[in-house]
């Protein structure tokens, strides 16, 4: 077998990536949903030199730093090349939203002396997994008058958490006979939040005590649901995993360990020959639809404005700048899990420790909804990877007709970028706790670093 990352570190390396690691780990852990993503990276960036767009004027300039921010959920990156930005750009991209469940836009209500917050999932999940552990409710109620209340309870000491209830075993002779996917059902993923009811209140007494601590605690009215984003996200932070602490155990790796390792490579690298971009945006478990996903024209119009600083504002140096540049579409990976081999092909499967992960196509079954990145283009990411000495493992999504699944990197590819997948490998991936080797995730790192500084 090829050697893993572990053995060819010496002491120096083995403490600059456990340091990067426990960097990680405390921003995934105060970075669950995809705004708390986008306002923590944001922080990084502008610790950097990066400014906001729109606080610069005029041209652009070779070492310039700049970002956007769409809507506090989508953001893009760059720190600007050398080479003119029609001769393209490297870009590293990742989605920041994770499975989770979303209150619904009326979700509290009584039922026998106890109140809930009625939920619809969001993205592919087990649902039995989600029950019967502690959850945190994390996001935004938007008030009429524009006041925006940030809501953040379950992950701060001293905070209650909630959580989605599961039938004792003692009671459960029937609900084992059910296949997995109808052992919980979505409606029945409503959160327990509340069970003192508010003396002198005869009707659901219980929700009316909620709906006074609500106003009191954070003046939301039952009506601002209407106008409010909450998820309910895994209460904890994110822990080291194993005797060797070798592996991080946490809520949603996939995708904020591509997100993050892609954004620190943009920020830690020196002045490029290329304009570098990193790309974090959202949606991507739901399709990537809507105006921060990755199918919106958020990231063209930014492109557009900054080739307008330079006179160049025409649709057809647009698509000179997309069609020129080079693009590693940072998602994750399955990880060969011993414990279930009957779906994985060993040839080509990824594996902990053995560095960044290439996924030539994804999709399900004859390839279906991938973007399957030319070989010519591959080869060029060999030679990056290679000439500076990066580990790295090539893999597909399990064996062909197990499943399979999707990243943004078509959605790039159908703008005429190459486009290949390259990502870090998950254990658990989907589940409220992932896991990934901290070997991989500064490999990971290195990777986008060498891309962005090498590729020609």
């Amino acid at each position: 077998m090829n050697k893993t990352v572990w053995e060819k570190l010496n002491e120096e390396q083995m403490k600059e990536l456990m340091d990067f690691n426990e960097e990680y780990r405390q921003f995934l852990s105060r970075s669950k949903t995809e705004r708390t993503f986008v306002i923590n990276s944001v922080e990084l960036l502008r610790k950097a030199g990066y400014r906001e767009l729109s606080e610069t004027e005029g041209a652009l300039q070779a070492g310039d730093k700049v970002y956007v921010n769409n809507r506090g959920k989508n953001l893009c990156a760059f720190i600007i090349g050398k080479q003119d930005l029609t001769k393209g750009m490297n870009v590293l991209g990742a989605h920041i939203d994770s499975p989770r469940t979303d209150l619904k836009q009326k979700p509290v209500y009584e039922s026998n002396g106890m109140v809930y917050l009625d939920t619809h999932y969001y993205g592919g999940i087990k649902k039995y997994q989600w029950v019967a552990r502690p959850m945190a409710l994390q996001g935004v109620v938007c008030k009429k008058d524009g006041t925006v209340i940030d809501i953040s309870i379950g992950d701060n000491p001293g905070d209650p958490v909630f959580g989605f209830s599961d039938l004792l075993i003692h009671l459960s002779a029937d609900q084992l006979q059910k296949p997995a996917a109808k052992v919980i059902e979505g409606e029945q993923l409503d959160l327990l939040c509340g069970s003192i009811p508010l003396k002198g209140e005869e009707k659901d007494p219980v929700k009316a005590n909620l709906l006074k601590i609500l106003k009191e605690k954070y003046d939301i009215e039952e009506d601002d649901f209407i106008s409010a984003e909450i998820e309910a996200v895994p209460a904890g932070e994110a822990r080291d995993y194993g005797f060797d602490s070798s592996m991080i155990l946490g809520y949603g790796h996939d995708d904020k360990v591509c997100g993050y390792t892609s954004l620190r490579a943009l920020i830690d690298s020196d002045i490029p020959e290329k304009t570098a971009c990193c790309i974090l945006s959202d949606k991507e478990e739901v399709g990537s639809m809507g105006n921060t996903g990755m199918q919106s024209r958020f990231f063209e119009n930014v492109i557009l404005e900054m080739l307008e600083r330079n006179g160049q504002g025409t649709f057809r140096a647009l698509n000179q700048v997309l069609s020129n540049s080079a693009m590693l579409s940072s998602d994750v990976s399955i990880a060969y899990d011993p414990n279930f081999p009957e779906v994985m092909e060993p040839r080509n499967s990824a594996y902990f420790g053995k560095g960044i992960c290439f996924n030539k196509f994804t999709g399900r079954g004859g390839k279906g909804g991938s973007s399957d990145a030319n070989a010519e283009y591959v080869a060029r990411v060999r030679r990056v990877m290679e000439d500076s000495g990066i580990t790295y493992q090539t893999c597909e999504l399990g064996k062909v007709d197990a499943g399979g699944g999707g990243t943004i990197a078509y959605i790039l590819a159908n703008l005429n970028m190459d486009v290949i997948d390259a990502g870090i490998c998950v254990q658990n991936m989907h589940a409220p706790f992932e896991v990934v080797s901290k070997a991989d995730v500064y490999e990971a790192y290195r990777a986008y670093m060498a891309f962005v500084k090498d590729m020609d």
